[in-house]
């Protein structure tokens, strides 16, 4: 049997997989940039507290790393196996991607986390139990092993949107896949990123300042640091759309929505002018508006960037190779791989699938809404809701009254062909191209409550058929005895 490596999709009706796995990673990317970002500063502020004998540096740095251990390295060491969790279920090809090209590069960034994490605990619980000059040494080591930690996830990360060298497709290896133009810029970019989330959370712990002249000169190290990072961070973005395929441009130009630009523009422009007034006016800053201020712009400025670099990859979710469905859409001679879209061809997703029911590997009259909802289930929620909720609901896509002839029509000319640029080509077999339609057309009237319902009528039909195949059975059996 012609079988290829697909899992059981994940699909939470009402938020869908895709909200789950980005809330938590939005939580995830604000802690450990905050980190990153902090542990520079502390490299730098350990520094001139040594040169210039300063104890009040130090004892900012203590408060500061304390903050971080419970804001950093207790809630975002929570949600970063939560993202190992979500990841994986909602997209198994797509993270094994990742850990066949770079299973020794993970090693490598834990190893540099498990400093980190040590490095932490020693900033805060040693201030003023060592000398300053060790203390500098310790708070050195702890930046540079946070920043490794960054920079290897960012390589990592750029290969979900392309691999380095076009030659790691014929070729393979990690180096290949890694190193790209787009790796470097965008390192630069979250660098500039995370020092703007360093200062704008710092801002927390310069509120509880009781020395209004340190408090003043530490609100304008941090509002300088701020300003710099964030009008670095908007010129390094633009740059970045310079080393992403066209594709991705053109994904960003049809499916981001038109707010999109604008609602960058505005979380610029506050952040800046949250750092102007809290630099002029620094009597401004107390701890209830340096939070709500932390979670608006860093929230507001994380979503929409997280968003757009997830939104950029389509089809793609790693490597340009495997679809955000999970299915192999390219041979990779390097790495051993070959496309499944030839069986999907040969066979149909339906056989191919290994998780295909039994009763809908082969389609008929009574099971063909119930095939249409695994097929899209398969080919589509992870990018489209099936549910009144979640991200890009599918019953929004056709008009109303629209007939299945239409929609097979549609997805016969769009979906099985690839002619859209940010959809996956997913064969399909005429008899399964019609089952989806017929799903999307029930979908499309009211959403999944409509579906579910003829998914019931279809168990309830072949309920029937089962009694009646059972009382003819009896029947005949009474039939048989009687001769």
């Amino acid at each position: 049997m012609d079988l290829i490596s697909l899992y059981p999709t994940w699909y939470e009706p009402t938020v869908g997989s895709g909200w789950v796995v980005a809330l938590i990673a939005t939580f995830h990317v604000l802690a450990s940039h905050t980190s990153v970002g902090a542990a520079l500063l502390f490299a730098y502020l350990s520094h001139k507290a040594y040169r210039e004998d300063r104890d009040d540096l130090l004892d900012f740095i203590k408060k500061y790393g304390l903050f971080l251990m419970v804001f950093t390295y207790v809630a975002g060491s929570i949600t970063g196996p939560g993202i190992w969790y979500s990841t994986t279920v909602a997209s198994p090809n797509g993270i094994g991607a990742l850990i066949h090209s770079f299973v020794w590069k993970w090693a490598t960034e834990w190893v540099f986390f498990v400093i980190e994490v040590v490095g932490v605990y020693m900033i805060v619980y040693l201030v003023g139990r060592v000398d300053k000059r060790t203390h500098m040494k310790i708070s050195v080591i702890f930046g540079v092993a946070s920043l490794a930690t960054m920079v290897i996830i960012v390589g990592i990360l750029s290969f979900m949107m392309m691999p380095g060298k076009e030659v790691w497709f014929e070729e393979g290896g990690y180096l290949n896949g890694f190193y790209g133009t787009n790796t470097f810029i965008q390192t630069g970019m979250r660098m500039a990123f995370m020092f703007t989330m360093t200062a704008v959370v710092g801002g927390i712990v310069v509120a509880s300042i009781k020395d209004p002249a340190f408090k003043k000169e530490m609100t304008r190290k941090l509002g300088w640091l701020g300003i710099i990072a964030t009008l670095t961070g908007a010129a390094m973005f633009q740059w970045y759309l310079t080393s992403v395929p066209d594709q991705a441009l053109l994904v960003m130009e049809n499916r981001l929505p038109e707010y999109f630009q604008t609602s960058i523009i505005a979380v610029l422009a506050g952040t800046l002018a949250y750092f102007i007034i809290t630099m002029l006016r620094p009597q401004t800053l107390v701890q209830g508006f340096a939070g709500f201020m932390a979670v608006t712009i860093l929230v507001a400025g994380l979503w929409p960037e997280e968003t757009a670099r997830e939104s950029m990859r389509k089809p793609w979710v790693a490597g340009q190779y495997v679809y955000s469905n999970q299915v192999i859409g390219r041979d990779v001679p390097g790495m051993g791989i070959e496309s499944q879209l030839p069986i999907i061809e040969k066979v149909g997703i339906l056989q191919a699938h290994p998780f295909t029911p039994d009763h809908l590997r082969e389609l008929n009259n009574g099971n063909q809404i119930q095939a249409g909802e695994f097929i899209a289930m398969t080919y589509c929620s992870n990018c489209h809701s099936p549910s009144e909720t979640g991200i890009r609901p599918l019953h929004r896509y056709f008009p109303e009254g629209v007939t299945q002839e239409r929609v097979a029509d549609y997805v016969k000319g769009v979906l099985t062909t690839g002619n859209i640029a940010y959809m996956p080509k997913m064969p399909m077999r005429d008899d399964e191209a019609e089952a989806l339609a017929a799903y999307l057309v029930l979908n499309n009237k009211g959403g999944q409550p409509a579906v579910t319902a003829a998914i019931d009528l279809e168990i309830e039909q072949r309920e029937r058929a089962l009694v009646e195949k059972n009382a003819q059975d009896k029947i005949a059996a009474i039939e048989m005895e009687g001769k």
